[in-house]
């Protein structure tokens, strides 16, 4: 059986998972000094965010509330297919609370910016953003993440909970696959 570190489907490991971990203690200590003394509540976009969500969290020292939506545009390929739906959505109050919105890429926009558009309408204290990745190549709507963890070129990345067809999402860093393993965009 294939080690994690090294999925024979993997063509190339872009962010290794000590990297990761770097950063993600570093993005805690950002959104920690944005939250100080206040309650905060995390809105998980599922499910590609919950690898990247679960460290998060076990490193926010304020009171923290957690709920999750979910999301997706791409149903099981490369790239965004249609309108953003929402197919559960979040279940806390989020009216007068100071609420951050966590999700494993920002890529064209579209799911971040409908999810805090509809969060919007619940009239949040306030509302930010955390990403792990960044990939401005592929933007079609405009909107910036307040925290990012890192920016990536434009490939189809996989691991630390991104997936392709609900697979990889295990894979302990962030990797590009093998091309011929997933249809290309045309």
């Amino acid at each position: 059986m294939p080690s994690r570190r090294t999925h024979p489907d993997v063509e190339r490991v872009l962010i290794s998972e000590a990297r990761i971990h770097r950063r993600v203690a570093e993005l805690a200590r950002e959104v920690t000094h944005a939250y100080l003394n206040t309650e905060l509540s995390v809105v998980g976009v599922l499910n590609g965010s919950i690898v990247f969500l679960g460290e998060l969290l076990h490193r926010l020292p304020m009171p923290t509330r957690l709920d999750s939506v979910v999301a997706s545009s791409y149903r099981a390929g490369t790239v965004s297919r249609g309108p953003v739906e929402i197919y559960r959505d979040f279940r806390l109050p989020l009216r007068g609370r100071h609420v951050l919105v966590v999700d494993d890429i920002l890529d064209t926009g579209k799911t971040l910016s409908l999810i805090c558009k509809h969060i919007r309408q619940h009239r949040p204290a306030s509302l930010r953003t955390c990403v792990l990745l960044d990939k401005p190549a592929r933007r079609l709507v405009p909107f910036q993440a307040d925290f990012v963890g890192f920016k990536i070129p434009d490939a189809f990345v996989v691991g630390y909970g991104l997936d392709f067809a609900e697979r990889y999402r295990n894979l302990p860093c962030i990797a590009v696959l093998k091309p011929q393993l997933y249809p290309h965009p045309r």
